[in-house]
C-alpha cells in the first residue's frame, strides 16, 4: 500500500504571522538540507519524511508507530482564499490544515472565517497558538521544542500563556470543537490539538510538524492511498512569458506525464486539452535568470503542485476540477462529472434573492455556503466582474425586497456601466476582498435597516395607552375642552383616538401640554394637559374617568403580529382591555 504525502494548507487572521511561519518551517527545513532539505513546487512546499525527521528528534517516538508517508505537501501561499480554491466535492483537496492563532489576540475575523469554511469542507485542523515570544517575560528557550521551552520559563508567564490559550479554547468550544493543548490531549480523534508556537525563534515547530505527521498517518491512512485515477485542482490560471497560458495544478491523486489529456473547466465549457509541458520550480540556488524559473519534468506523482503548459486554457476557472484521462478513461463522463460539480456551484434563478460575483469557483463556493447557513436567498452566483446585467437583476429584485435587491462583489471589478448603472437604480454593491467581512457587512447593514426601517414604522403607530382624567384639573369645558390627566400604562400621543371604559369613542387628542409646552407624546406617570375638540366635560367625559388611547383596525394588526415585542407586560394588557372592549361592539377588530 502506496501513501502520498498529505496536503497542508495554512489558515489564519490577517497579521497573525501565517507567512512568516511557513517561512520559519521551510528555512528550519533548508538547515536540514543534507538529508534533503526541501523541494519547491508549483504553488507548494515538499518536506521529505527525512528532513522532518531531523526536525523532530526523538518526537516521532512518542507516537509508537513507524512513519509510513513520504513527507508534507504544504501550501505556499496562506489564507482561506487560496484554501477556498482547494476544493472539491464533499470537501477539500487538503488533508488538513493548521489555523494559526496570534495569542496575543485570540480570534479575529477571518480566524472565524477560517473556521467556518474548515468545518463545511470538513477538513481538520491543528491550532498553531504564534508569536508566544511576543509573551510579556517570556525567555527564548535553549532548543526549538516549546515543551522544553516551557520548563524555563517563570510560573507567571506560564500561567499567562495558559489563560491565552483557554480563551481560544472557549471560543472554539463555542463554534462546536473540543480542543486542548497538544501535550494534554487524551484523543487526538476527539480533540483539536493546540501547539504554542514562535514564528521568529522557531519555538513549537518540531511539535507543529510531529503532530501533522501523527495525525495525518493515524487517521488518514485510507485517503493517502494513492489511486489510479490522477485528479486535481486548479489552484490559478497565469500568462508566463514564453510559455503562454499555464495552469498551476495542486496534483491530490495519481499521476500525470508529459502528453496526457486532461479534463478542465471553463466558464461555459468543459474542455479536453494536452498537457504539452509540466514544469517544477528550478531549487533556488539553481535560478540564474529570473525569466528561466521552471525544470521541465517527464511525470509527477500525487501529491504535488504542478505548472501545466497547454494551448487552450485561456479561461480555465480557478478552482475548477482536473482529471486525467488516459485510454482507460470515459472521457465524456469526466467532462459530466465537473459539468455537475461547475453547475452546483453556479446559481441562476429568477428568486428573490441577492446577486453574488466571486473572482474563482472556491470563493463563490464559501461565499454562497455562508450567505446559505444565514438563510439569505440568492437569484444569481457567478464567477466574473460585476456587469450591468447582474444590476440589473439586483434592481428587480430591489423592487419586491430592498434588503434582497443588492450585489455582493468578492475580490473582483465593478465594471464602469455597472457602477452607472447601480447609482442610478440606487442598487447597493458590497464589495470586499475578505470572505468574512463581505458577508458580515451584508447582514449588519441588512439587520441596522430593517431595525431603522422598524423603529421608523412601530413610532407611527398608535400605541395601547390607558390614562386617567384627574379630579380638579378642568381647564376649559369644552371647544376645545382642556383637562389634566395622568398616564397609567404606555404613552399618549396627539392625534390618538379616545375612547371610555364602556367602548364609546370621545375625541381626539389635538394637544398635549406639559408646564406650558407643547409636547408629541406623554409617557407613563406624566401628568399633562390635553385638549380635545369633541367632548365636554360634565357629558362624554368626566373627572376620575379612566379613558383609553385606541389604535386604528391596521396599527392593532401589526401591533399583534409583528411588534409585540417592543411592548411591554403592562402595555399588553392594556391592548387585551381595549380588544376586550371594542370587540363587544366590533367583533373584527384587530383582525
Amino acid at each position: 500500500m502506496r501513501l502520498r504525502q498529505p496536503v497542508v494548507a495554512v489558515l489564519g487572521h490577517v497579521d497573525s504571522g501565517k507567512t512568516s511561519l511557513l517561512d520559519k518551517i521551510r528555512g528550519t527545513a533548508v538547515q536540514a538540507r543534507e538529508v534533503g532539505g526541501i523541494t519547491q513546487h508549483i504553488g507548494a512546499s515538499f518536506f521529505p519524511i527525512e528532513t522532518i525527521k531531523q526536525i523532530c528528534g526523538a518526537l516521532f517516538a512518542k507516537f509508537g508507530t513507524e512513519v509510513k508517508i513520504p513527507g508534507l505537501l504544504v501550501i505556499d501561499t496562506p489564507g482561506h482564499e487560496v484554501f477556498a480554491n482547494l476544493r472539491m466535492r464533499g470537501g477539500s483537496a487538503a488533508d488538513i490544515a493548521v489555523l494559526v492563532v496570534d495569542v496575543t489576540k485570540g480570534f479575529e475575523a477571518q480566524t472565524h472565517e477560517s473556521v467556518e469554511i474548515l468545518k463545511s469542507r470538513k477538513v481538520p485542523f491543528i491550532v498553531a497558538l504564534n508569536k508566544i515570544d511576543m509573551l510579556p517575560g517570556w525567555r527564548k528557550g535553549s532548543s526549538m521544542f516549546v515543551t522544553e521551552s516551557l520548563k524555563q520559563q517563570q510560573q507567571g508567564v506560564a500561567d499567562d500563556l495558559d489563560q491565552r490559550l483557554y480563551s481560544v479554547v472557549g471560543t472554539l468550544s463555542v463554534l462546536g470543537f473540543s480542543s486542548e493543548a497538544f501535550y494534554r490531549v487524551k484523543d487526538f480523534t476527539k480533540e483539536i490539538a493546540i501547539v504554542p508556537a514562535s514564528a521568529k525563534t522557531g519555538e513549537g515547530v518540531p511539535e507543529l510538524l510531529a503532530m501533522l505527521v501523527g495525525l495525518t498517518q493515524q487517521f488518514m491512512q485510507k485517503k493517502l492511498q494513492v489511486s489510479d485515477v490522477a485528479k486535481g485542482i486548479v489552484l490559478e490560471v497565469k500568462e508566463e512569458v514564453g510559455l503562454g497560458q499555464t495552469a498551476n495544478v495542486i496534483l491530490f491523486d495519481g499521476k500525470i506525464k508529459q502528453g496526457d489529456s486532461i479534463v478542465v473547466a471553463k466558464r461555459d465549457d468543459v474542455i479536453v486539452t494536452k498537457a504539452k509541458v509540466l514544469l517544477l520550480p528550478k531549487p533556488l540556488d539553481e535560478m540564474r535568470d529570473p525569466r528561466d524559473k521552471f525544470v521541465r519534468v517527464e511525470e509527477v506523482s500525487a501529491a504535488a503542485g504542478v505548472k501545466i503548459a497547454s494551448g487552450d486554457l485561456d479561461g480555465v476557472l480557478a478552482g475548477s476540477p482536473v482529471y486525467v484521462a488516459d485510454t482507460r478513461s470515459d472521457v465524456s463522463a469526466l467532462k459530466s462529472m465537473i459539468e455537475s460539480e461547475v453547475k452546483s456551484i453556479v446559481i441562476n434563478t429568477d428568486k428573490v434573492g441577492v446577486v453574488v460575483k466571486c473572482d474563482t469557483l472556491g470563493s463563490l463556493e464559501a461565499v454562497t455556503e455562508m450567505l446559505k447557513k444565514n438563510d439569505i436567498q440568492i437569484r444569481i452566483a457567478d464567477i466574473g466582474p460585476v456587469t450591468r446585467r447582474d444590476v440589473v437583476e439586483a434592481s428587480a429584485v430591489n423592487e419586491k425586497d430592498r434588503y434582497l435587491g443588492v450585489v455582493l462583489a468578492f475580490n473582483v471589478k465593478v465594471l464602469q456601466d455597472a457602477e452607472e448603472e447601480s447609482a442610478a437604480r440606487s442598487v447597493k454593491v458590497f464589495n470586499e476582498q475578505i470572505i468574512y467581512n463581505l458577508v458580515k457587512g451584508y447582514t449588519d447593514w441588512a439587520s441596522l435597516e430593517k431595525e431603522r426601517e422598524e423603529s421608523t414604522l412601530f413610532a407611527s403607530l398608535a400605541t395601547p395607552c390607558k390614562f386617567v382624567f384627574m379630579k380638579g384639573f378642568i381647564f376649559r369645558r369644552n371647544n376645545p375642552a382642556i383637562f389634566g390627566v395622568e398616564i397609567k400604562t404606555g404613552r399618549l400621543k396627539q392625534k390618538s383616538v379616545v375612547m371610555n371604559e364602556e367602548g364609546k369613542e370621545v375625541g381626539i387628542v389635538h394637544q398635549i401640554q406639559d408646564k406650558g409646552k407643547n409636547i408629541d407624546e406623554a409617557r407613563k406617570d406624566m401628568q399633562v394637559a390635553v385638549s380635545m375638540s369633541e367632548p365636554t366635560v360634565g357629558r362624554q367625559v368626566n373627572e376620575g374617568d379612566v379613558l383609553y388611547a385606541v389604535p386604528s383596525n391596521e396599527d392593532v394588526k401589526l401591533l399583534i403580529e409583528r411588534f409585540k415585542y417592543r411592548l411591554n407586560d403592562e402595555e399588553l394588557k392594556v391592548l387585551d382591555e381595549i380588544l376586550e372592549i371594542k370587540r363587544r361592539n366590533n367583533p373584527l377588530y384587530g383582525y
